[in-house]
């Protein structure tokens, strides 16, 4: 057999991984439940972040309530979301990270399920910009969103990339990695536990993207 391709690229989730927002989202989807009197517990709607948003209707509240509100839902937590934007942080060295993995020589994608512009405000929380990255993707770039792996193909083709390896806080983003055929690394900063993501197929899992930098991680 020939021998294995060497990673190339790393595809980097941006929500909960690069930046602290897993629950300013939980947050607005609450809200937006909220304006028509539906009330998913909490921790689930927290569980349910990092699935795409045209999941997460029916995954919470069912298929009645996405064939009659998704839509609407969804627009309006964008609105919800929108008016959390300022109180998004990046996390502990995540543009370090960035700028250590090209020192490598590799490849470094964002392979977000997220809205083009908060991906693009997530970037410059993070005192980047999209020529940092080899390719910036978001949810307008594939057809079926995480935990089906079309986000992180899209993300590699677009990158130039032959094989990758998946960085990601949540069960969805490990997935999705599985599903692509890329190992995946996980970060907890998304709010799940090294068990679940274990679980759920991560080759690593760390407590944030500082211990890749701190311990000069190599894919």
């Amino acid at each position: 057999m020939p021998p294995a391709e060497s990673v190339d690229t790393v595809l980097l989730d941006v929500d909960g991984t690069l930046v602290d927002s897993t629950y300013l989202h939980a947050l607005a989807w609450q809200r937006a439940f909220a304006r028509h009197e539906l009330a998913p517990e909490s921790w689930r709607v927290h569980r349910a972040i990092g699935m795409g948003g045209d999941r997460l209707v029916e995954e919470l509240c069912g298929a009645e309530v996405e064939r009659r509100l998704g839509d609407e839902l969804r627009a309006e937590w964008e609105d919800e979301y929108a008016a959390l934007l300022p109180q998004v942080r990046p996390l502990p060295r995540a543009a370090d990270l960035v700028r250590h993995l090209a020192g490598l020589g590799l490849r470094v994608a964002l392979a977000s399920s997220g809205k083009k512009r908060f991906t693009d405000a997530a970037i410059d929380s993070l005192g980047l910009d999209a020529d940092d990255f080899a390719a910036v993707t978001s949810s307008e770039d594939a057809e079926e969103s995480k935990p089906q792996p079309d986000i992180l193909g899209v993300a590699l083709e677009r990158a130039g990339g032959r094989r990758a390896v998946v960085v990601g806080d949540s069960v969805w983003d490990i997935e999705s990695a599985g599903r692509l055929g890329a190992d995946a690394v996980a970060v907890r900063t998304g709010g799940f536990s090294a068990a679940e993501l274990n679980q759920a197929g991560a080759a690593l899992v760390v407590d944030d993207v500082a211990a890749l930098v701190d311990g000069e991680w190599r894919p």
